[in-house]
């Protein structure tokens, strides 16, 4: 296995680690909603310090439901993802393309074909007709 893979496998098992730990060990177990996120328990917390605190602003648009807001959520999530991707993969395959013209240019052209003559004569004709 190269060391590439191992450094993969290594970070996939972190990954698969950190979505599943919280639910086999039961964190959040105590809470009515265990994984709602920051903004609830942070509103939550303001609310209990300054009961009379006004927000500075308001949302331009609040879904109707919880459900449409995850599903937004989600698509900002897959975009945000996909514009990563294709940035990514840009400039892979530009780093590609770079190292393979500077292989080609560094070739040296067999022997024969280096030639002059050879490059503008048709083959089996003479140069000097």
């Amino acid at each position: 296995m190269s060391r590439n893979a191992k450094i993969n496998t290594l970070l996939l098992l972190a990954v698969a680690a950190l979505a599943v730990l919280p639910l086999v060990l039961g964190l959040g177990d105590h809470k009515k909603e265990p994984f709602t996120g920051a903004d609830g328990e942070a509103e939550a917390a303001i609310t209990e310090l300054e009961p009379d605190y006004k927000p500075w602003f308001s949302p331009l648009y609040e879904p109707p439901s919880g459900e449409i807001e995850s599903a937004l959520f989600s698509l900002q999530a897959a975009l945000g993802a996909g514009v990563l991707a294709y940035y990514f993969g840009l400039r892979k395959g530009r780093r590609q393309g770079e190292a393979r013209a500077l292989a080609a240019r560094t070739e040296d052209p067999s022997p024969e074909d280096s030639s002059p003559e050879a490059a503008t004569a048709p083959s089996g004709a003479s140069s000097e007709a």
